[in-house]
């Protein structure tokens, strides 16, 4: 049994994608005021998300003076302000290679992509979900990188369901790295053994001397499970993935309702 919750957290950790942001990929000013304000009032922020470093700067606003961000699902973290990566937990390049050569030998049609600390490299092959940046890398074999280390490796099959590629690939890869699904268009997000979202919160919480019982977290889809479970308080926004509602302690209204808001809200009235 967990012990006795905390009234009032040291800690916010949110999502971004499904659960602060709204659909349309936009944070509402209610939101942005929100969190400002419960940082003013003493309370850390952290943002926590699938994102890689590179589609933070946007959102340079909603963070607070301390500006950091937890991403690409704890490989990397990302000082906002600063617009640098001060930390990353990378792929072993063989342990790279061989699950791309595993993968494209065993679900023929998968293509590749490699997030690094320098930017996204993608094969040719790679189906895009989002709109490339003006740098992209691109190459035939993406385990023949050798300029930046993987921090998250994305793998997409088009002619699999979401479903059915994340629990192949979770099948093929086994325990040579973690599989996550952010609901990102059927990517399997694939991150070294070790790094999840709650890794890497449990480090900075510790960084800054607060357990996980001063935490409350914030989620919508499964790669947001190991933060919820390990954080005091979780909340699982209502347009959340049916495990991320059973597993949460807490629900709130919907990333377009400003669910997060609506939480910190009540903080803010004690």
């Amino acid at each position: 049994m967990r012990p006795p919750l905390r009234v009032i957290p040291r800690l916010i950790a949110t999502d971004l994608d499904g659960t602060l942001l709204r659909s349309d990929g936009t944070v509402s000013g209610r939101s942005v005021a929100a969190l400002r304000a419960v940082a003013d009032a003493g309370l850390e922020t952290v943002l926590v998300t699938a994102r890689p470093p590179r589609w933070l700067d946007e959102l340079a606003h909603v963070v607070g003076a301390r500006g950091t961000a937890l991403c690409g699902n704890g490989a990397f973290r990302y000082d906002v302000v600063g617009r640098r990566v001060v930390g990353e937990r990378t792929i072993g390049r063989e342990v790279v290679t061989e699950i791309v050569r595993d993968l494209r030998e065993q679900v023929p049609g998968t293509g590749f992509a490699a997030e690094r600390h320098s930017g996204l490299a993608a094969e040719s092959m790679f189906a895009a979900i989002h709109d490339h940046p003006e740098d992209l890398v691109t190459t035939s074999e993406i385990e023949l990188l050798e300029d930046a280390a993987v921090g998250k490796l994305l793998a997409r099959n088009p002619h699999l369901s979401d479903e059915e590629f994340i629990e192949v690939a979770t099948e093929v890869i086994g325990d040579r790295a973690v599989v996550s699904f952010s609901g990102a268009g059927g990517l399997a997000e694939i991150s070294a053994v070790g790094v999840t979202k709650a890794v890497a919160l449990a480090e900075w919480c510790d960084e800054l001397g607060i357990t996980a019982q001063d935490v409350w977290a914030f989620g919508d889809m499964p790669n947001d499970l190991p933060m919820l479970t390990w954080a005091g308080r979780s909340f699982a926004v209502a347009n959340a993935h049916d495990e991320v509602r059973a597993a949460a302690t807490d629900h709130c209204p919907g990333n377009d309702d400003d669910g997060v808001a609506v939480v910190l809200e009540t903080l803010l009235d004690r």
